[in-house]
This record gives C-alpha cells, sequence and structure tokens, in this order.
C-alpha cells in the first residue's frame, strides 16, 4: 500500500493512500472507487467511463453550492470520457479535469488545500 503525506490541514476528506484496488481516507479503506468531496466520501461502484451518470454523483455527493469543476479519475490509466459526459458536465456549469486515478486522488489533496470547492469521481484502481 501507498501512503501520502498530508503536509497542509484543510476541513474535509482527504486521500491518505492507495489500497490495491482502491483508497484510503484516515483509516478508512474503499475498495472500489471513491466519490468524494469537500464533505464528505463514499464508496462508488463506478462502471466505467461509458456509464458515468453526472446526476448520480452529485446526488451522492448532496454538495452546495454546486462545485467548480468534477476531477475524474479514469481508472488505471489516463481515459477521456465520452463526449456525451464532457458535454453534460459543461452544460451544468462546471468544468471537468481528467486524469488516471492515482494522479486525480494526489491532485485532489493539492486543490482541496487551495481551498477550491470541488468534488472527484475516482474510478476502482483495478
Amino acid at each position: 500500500m501507498v501512503e501520502l503525506r498530508k503536509d497542509v490541514e484543510f476541513t474535509g476528506p482527504v486521500i491518505t493512500g492507495f489500497t490495491p484496488t482502491g483508497y484510503k481516507i484516515g483509516e478508512q479503506r474503499y475498495e472500489q472507487g471513491l466519490l468524494i468531496s469537500p464533505e464528505q466520501a463514499v464508496g462508488w461502484t463506478g462502471s466505467g467511463l461509458d456509464q458515468l451518470n453526472l446526476a448520480e454523483i452529485l446526488s451522492s455527493l448532496n454538495l452546495s453550492p454546486k462545485p467548480e469543476f468534477l476531477l475524474l479519475g479514469s481508472g488505471p490509466s489516463m481515459l477521456q470520457p465520452p463526449a456525451a459526459f464532457r458535454r453534460e458536465v459543461e452544460a451544468a456549469g462546471m468544468g471537468l479535469e481528467v486524469m488516471d486515478s492515482r494522479a486525480a486522488a494526489r491532485t485532489w489533496g493539492v486543490l482541496r488545500a487551495e481551498e477550491r470547492w470541488i468534488v472527484g469521481a475516482f474510478l476502482p484502481l483495478a
């Protein structure tokens, strides 16, 4: 398991490491995908880029006001989501940043340290 250091203090969940297939927040393990906001983290059974559903992601996190953008971890490698999903995010008035899930999880901490109001949807690592 890989552990991440937390040098900056901020409120809300921070990803502290990776498990062989998922993520670690504090001592809590998520052996699947992960949805995360400045207020909470929940396990997510995201079944792949073709099945992304913005309404489901946002309702699972129940964040108000609406986030600036969605940080999407596309799994073990960097893959772009379907154009329809990108258009859906844009129509919702949000930005979309896509990277592999490990990079997205590390980036989460950097962006939250900057107090960015974002949400993350990280597909499983394996």
